[in-house]
């Protein structure tokens, strides 16, 4: 990395660190946590962007260069073989089920039965073994058989292979294009993956009222499952918020939600904050009669995304003392609407939210794939106009955060912990730690991959 690129790198990751904790910077960051419009500009079609990760690549780094104001970007999180190789059924991917310029689709359908809490409570992974991914994942429906142990293999080497693709976007990223992301790693509030993957929205919201108990206590199971993916998925040098996408939320009333929804979630988010994470928060739907429960958490650490139903005004003025929000330009700004009016919004953002910092520029949670680019960069120069604080501060990035292990659960989880297979052994002659460490890694890596179907 040059040395004009690292400091393009620091001024960027500052600017984005200081609004999440609520601290001075220099202007208003331009810090979507989803860019769909990247790959698009770019000239990608999606399955282009899902299933070649240097095309997918050489697109960021083109938006990088023609709109560098630009702080933080990510506008894909999909690589389309890892659920070839499985035949996951709760995705639908452009190129093979959907025209190549269509973006990807979840499928939401009942994947675990009503009568299976039980088992999920009792013994989570053996849930999932013997119910929930022969439902889930195509080739695994003939158990036994030699497909379903070469589906096993591959999609344990896809897994590898998608992990040193986001290594290396990640790096390059920075040290070409001095660029940082919005968030590495993530999770889902327990309620969510319960009615996401496993219940469905439907089958989710009529257990409240047939078998509240065994839902919450699926939930209190859930949120120590998805406190180890997000530590098992997280920046190692805590530089990037985690992500939780919240989905069904805006379902639920806020009795509902009280009971059912945020106490897990709560949990899980204080987990992580614990072990000094931030957590950017995409705030789906109307979180308009929810979101007061963010000042319950410790100040500066979570950002929230309001989504185009929200009032982001009205966000601003309950919880953006306390918390950093983003978002305010509507989808059909980017899509239908003139520059002036952009020029216009973004003018009445900066002036309403922006000061005493704690705001980010943002769409809905995005900037849509089929925004115009005049519209974006109408966006682009408004911010510069009337987005300023104070040119004298000199964005930096925050010294690394020291934390205390994780002491909630043991983590990170395994199937088979080390001294399990150590008593097997009957004791080890040699160095010990040579043995364990490979043991503990390859052991909490292969426990990540079984719940990642969930997201």
């Amino acid at each position: 990395m040059t040395e004009e690129t690292k400091k393009l790198f620091d001024e960027r990751l500052g600017r984005y660190q200081a609004a999440i904790a609520l601290e001075p910077t220099d202007r208003i960051p331009i810090a979507t946590g989803s860019n769909s419009f990247a790959e698009v500009y770019s000239g990608n079609t999606h399955q282009e962007t899902l299933y070649d990760p240097e095309k997918w690549l050489q697109a960021e780094l083109a938006f990088c260069r023609d709109f560098p104001e630009v702080d933080v970007l990510r506008n894909n999180r999909v690589w389309g073989p890892l659920y070839d190789a499985i035949d996951l059924k709760s995705y639908r991917l452009p190129g093979r089920d959907l025209p190549p310029s269509s973006p990807f689709q979840f499928v939401e359908q009942e994947y675990m039965l009503a009568d299976e809490y039980d088992l999920l409570i009792k013994n989570p992974v053996a849930f999932m073994f013997d119910r929930w991914l022969p439902r889930i994942v195509g080739e695994f429906r003939e158990r036994g058989s030699i497909r379903s142990y070469m589906a096993f293999l591959k999609g344990g080497m896809a897994q590898a292979q998608v992990a040193q693709i986001m290594k290396n976007r990640s790096i390059r990223l920075q040290e070409e294009a001095g660029m940082p992301q919005p968030m590495t790693g993530a999770f889902l509030a327990p309620f969510d993956c319960l009615a996401d993957a496993l219940r469905g929205l439907t089958g989710s919201l009529m257990d409240t009222y047939r078998q509240p108990d065994k839902v919450l206590a699926a939930c209190d199971v859930l949120t120590y499952e998805m406190a180890n993916f997000a530590l098992a998925t997280a920046d190692p040098l805590k530089r990037y918020p985690l992500f939780v996408p919240t989905h069904k939320a805006t379902f639920m009333s806020p009795a509902q939600f009280d009971k059912f929804y945020w106490p897990s979630f709560k949990k899980t988010l204080e987990i992580l904050i614990k072990a000094g994470y931030k957590i950017r928060a995409y705030l789906e739907g109307n979180w308009g009669h929810h979101w007061h429960h963010f000042l319950e958490l410790p100040k500066g650490t979570v950002l929230c995304d309001i989504d185009n139903q929200g009032d982001v005004f009205k966000a601003k003025r309950e919880i953006g003392h306390h918390q950093c929000i983003s978002g305010g330009i509507d989808a059909s700004s980017f899509i239908i609407g003139t520059p002036e009016e952009m020029r216009e919004r973004v003018k009445v953002l900066c002036n309403e939210l922006g000061p005493g910092g704690g705001y980010l520029i943002n769409g809905g949670c995005n900037f849509p794939h089929d925004t115009k680019v005049e519209n974006f960069r109408a966006m682009i120069d408004a911010v510069l106009e009337y987005g300023v604080y104070d040119k004298t501060v000199k964005p930096r990035p925050k010294p690394l955060p020291e934390a205390p292990p994780v002491s909630a659960f043991s983590y990170p989880r395994m199937v088979t912990p080390w001294e399990a297979k150590k008593a097997e052994l009957g004791g080890v002659p040699g160095d010990e730690d040579l043995i364990r460490k490979p043991w503990e890694q390859l052991e909490s890596a292969a426990y990540t991959w079984l719940w990642q179907w969930t997201m």
